[in-house]
């Protein structure tokens, strides 16, 4: 097939999700639009000793509904929850698997940390069973790029392929870069996403040395995400995955496919500060949402939803929401704003596409989300959180931020379709 000329438009056709609410895509959007919380006590193992011992988990998932029990005994959890997520984005979107044209389709699927899981359990059985025990599937189940090829494995794609490992914001830049590689013609079709399933015991007493982590509400786990909130103490640690079907839009319109939103416009950069903290200017979120804006060639005040990344830390909230005021004005305090991990916590890799997902959503439906647990407002984040209970907007254009560990930056902008 001759290969697209750039500057082509860029839909998102399918979505599957895989999240602490569910991953029935209906459900999940009922149960965001509700106000539902997927935060409980862990029960992966067992807590004890541990200042924090809540988590957002998938509930009842069983990798065998969807695929065999010997595919999913050589895969990191990650890897199962990714797969899934793509599986339900292919079928959302009417498409088989393999895909039919797989030079021009490709895959950029990313995460944080890859499969921990396989390495805690490797490294468990070695030195506790004798190096002779352990899965030979353990060593490669662990890296990271693994996700991404047990997606492109289904779906046949040889086109464009990448890992990225953007930390928080991993998840904004699979789809961000994947858009790119249409627009710039070399692909007609990307699955883009992200997954993570960092519960463990010495991930979260990691991220409790840092005192990263929530611990005063572990008998009221529902009420332990609070973004914006004046009450919030840390991030809630959760798992999931998503993954989006990114196609041009001709092609998209020659096969009849739903169309949820139009990618316009992403940038990705980095503080180039500190490893956990944002820039205490917030430049770096300053920069990446009007590079974003730039490369959307759409203006601020045009923006009529922001997803905010939205961590529930104190400094992340606080300093996203100055980096707001400096791109929006006063129009600023006109926008609506939420953040979905007041309900789902936070899957690191997967949360950006989670996120850009939620947008995509909202642009279709209408609807904004609230920020949950928004009860005593903090002085310093003073804009319009949508608390508590959703919203109806005429969502035009949507903004979708992520700031991740390591000064990672990522920014996309949606927007509905125009006719060409």
């Amino acid at each position: 097939m001759t290969p697209a000329s750039p500057g082509q438009r860029v839909v998102i056709t399918g979505i599957g999700l895989v999240t602490p609410l569910g991953w029935v895509l209906a459900d999940v959007w009922a149960s965001l639009l509700a106000g539902k919380s997927g935060i409980g006590l862990i029960t992966h193992f067992e807590p004890n000793g541990l200042p924090c011992v809540i988590g957002g988990q998938v509930p009842n998932f069983d990798a065998t509904d969807f695929m065999s029990a010997k595919e999913a005994r050589r895969m990191s959890r990650a890897s199962q929850l990714t797969l899934a997520a793509a599986k339900l984005a292919l079928a959302d979107a009417g498409l088989p698997a393999p895909l039919p044209n797989p030079e021009r389709s490709g895959v950029y699927i990313g995460t944080a940390a890859g499969g921990v899981d396989r390495l805690d359990e490797g490294i468990m059985t070695a030195r506790q069973l004798g190096y002779d025990r352990v899965n030979p599937f353990s060593a490669p189940s662990v890296l990271p790029n693994m996700l991404a090829f047990h997606v492109t494995e289904y779906v046949g794609a040889v086109g464009p392929s990448s890992t990225i490992t953007t930390a928080c914001a991993t998840g904004t830049q699979t789809i961000g870069e994947a858009y790119h590689a249409i627009r710039n013609g070399r692909a007609d079709l990307m699955v883009a996403g992200g997954g993570e399933a960092l519960i463990q015991d010495f991930v979260l007493a990691g991220f409790a040395a840092m005192r990263a982590l929530p611990t005063s509400f572990n008998a009221e786990p529902t009420r332990a995400s609070r973004p914006f909130d004046s009450l919030r103490e840390g991030f809630v640690l959760s798992e999931g995955a998503a993954c989006v079907i990114l196609e041009r839009l001709d092609h998209a319109q020659q096969r009849g496919a739903q169309i949820y939103a139009e990618v316009v416009g992403f940038a990705s950069s980095n503080d180039a500060y500190h490893m956990a903290a944002p820039h205490p200017r917030a430049e770096g979120a300053i920069r990446t949402m009007l590079w974003a804006l730039d490369d959307a060639n759409i203006a601020p005040a045009a923006v009529d939803y922001i997803n905010a990344h939205g961590t529930s830390t104190p400094a992340n909230d606080a300093a996203e929401t100055n980096a707001i005021k400096q791109v929006f004005g006063e129009t600023a305090y006109d926008l609506p704003i939420s953040s979905t991990k007041s309900m789902i916590g936070h899957p690191m890799g997967a949360s950006g596409a989670i996120e850009a997902a939620v947008c995509a959503l909202s642009i279709r439906y209408g609807q904004v989300h609230p920020t949950i647990n928004y009860e005593l407002p903090d002085p310093a984040c003073d804009l319009d959180y949508v608390p508590n209970q959703a919203r109806q907007v005429d969502v035009d254009v949507a903004l979708s931020n992520s700031f991740g560990l390591g000064g990672q930056n990522a920014c996309l902008v949606l927007r509905k379709v125009e006719p060409a």
